[in-house]
């Protein structure tokens, strides 16, 4: 991939009975429950409503930013199925390709307060039999699956059910050889321990990464999910057949590696944590932004990271993203005034110089 983005390569939209839009996401969105007040699943008196799924995440971030977005999967013929497609809808992300199923329900779950990445953090996962967890490729839309010019995957599909495995398999490298003509492919790793229990299973991950064209990474997943300890440059020694692999070190920023083996790092700016939720996916989101409007790879990264800090500078998984001309502001920053960038809570408002800050 070269920094005049998908419409550079020989990959062109293809044709489909459904409207070709930029993006199109697959994967299972829940119905989540924050709690109130604080404490303990077994003391938690009442809970607010919201969405949440790594795929339908990047959808809403992208639609938000001003993309033509669809999100396909499957939801319960139930009211969480209406609550979920009502709700991304609403950001504007295109849902017509979304099945319902009225033999399986929508997956829900509840979560307490506390710090995610803790112990102190308890979350209960109703998606066990879930109508996303039955999606194959013989009851997809495939069509609309293929209709944008870039898909974007993630590794929470495959672990879902065998057949939610086929239906990724054959959506990223088997997508590549049957139809070249056909999107570009996305993939995310976000590895989930909880979903590959045994931990020789996520080595999945590896081989359905290595049939994608773009590939998001942390170092730390890497390390979890295939034991690779050598760092950013070991990662791409295990997966050189993606054009571009980028590699997430959280704070210390991001690596991108293009398809020419170049090496491009962009550092994050220093941002003042509010809730360490979503980032990965918006991250994902702003990158492919950058992608979509033909950027160079510098600022597709930094808009990864300015995506990724509207997410932690916000509560709950999906957060307002600045607005186009804010983020191109702050993207074009020189190196020494984006390495003194300092994002708290707020800043995506207005753009406001009290809003962003230098130290």
């Amino acid at each position: 991939m070269t920094a005049t983005g998908p419409a550079a390569r020989t990959h062109h939209a293809p044709v489909a009975v459904v409207d070709a839009v930029d993006v199109v996401t697959v994967g299972e969105s829940m119905v989540t429950f924050a709690p109130s007040v604080p404490g303990r699943l077994a003391d938690v008196p009442s809970f607010h409503r919201g969405i949440g799924g790594a795929e339908s995440n990047v959808a809403c971030v992208l639609a938000a930013a001003g993309h033509a977005v669809r999100w396909v999967s499957r939801v319960g013929a139930d009211g969480f199925g209406d609550h979920l497609v009502e709700a991304i809808g609403a950001y504007g992300v295109d849902t017509s390709a979304v099945r319902r199923d009225p033999a399986r329900p929508t997956g829900i779950y509840f979560r307490t307060a506390g710090d995610r990445a803790t112990d102190a953090h308890e979350v209960a996962y109703y998606r066990a039999g879930s109508a996303a967890s039955a999606m194959t490729t013989e009851n997809m839309d495939l069509a609309a699956i293929r209709s944008g010019r870039v898909l974007h995957l993630s590794g929470i599909t495959p672990a879902l059910s065998a057949g939610c495995l086929g239906l990724t398999a054959d959506l990223t490298a088997r997508t590549r050889a049957a139809h070249p003509l056909g999107p570009l492919v996305s993939f995310d790793v976000n590895h989930r321990p909880g979903l590959w229990p045994r931990p020789d299973d996520a080595r999945v991950l590896l081989d359905l990464a290595r049939g994608a064209d773009l590939v998001f990474v942390g170092e730390d997943e890497a390390e979890d999910a295939w034991g690779i300890t050598g760092g950013p440059d070991a990662i791409r020694a295990a997966l050189p057949e993606p054009a571009t692999l980028v590699v997430k070190r959280g704070a210390d920023g991001a690596i991108a590696y293009d398809e020419h083996g170049a090496r491009h790092t962009e550092p994050a700016p220093r941002v003042d944590v509010v809730a360490a939720v979503g980032a990965g996916d918006a991250f994902a989101a702003g990158y492919l932004s950058g992608v979509l409007r033909g950027l160079p790879v510098r600022a597709r990264l930094r808009h990864g990271h300015l995506m990724a800090a509207a997410a932690l500078t916000a509560p709950g998984d999906l957060a307002a993203p600045p607005g186009r001309a804010h983020a191109d502001r702050l993207a074009d920053l020189d190196d020494t005034a984006w390495g003194t960038l300092h994002l708290g809570p707020g800043w995506t408002a207005g753009g406001a110089v009290e809003e962003v800050r230098t130290s």
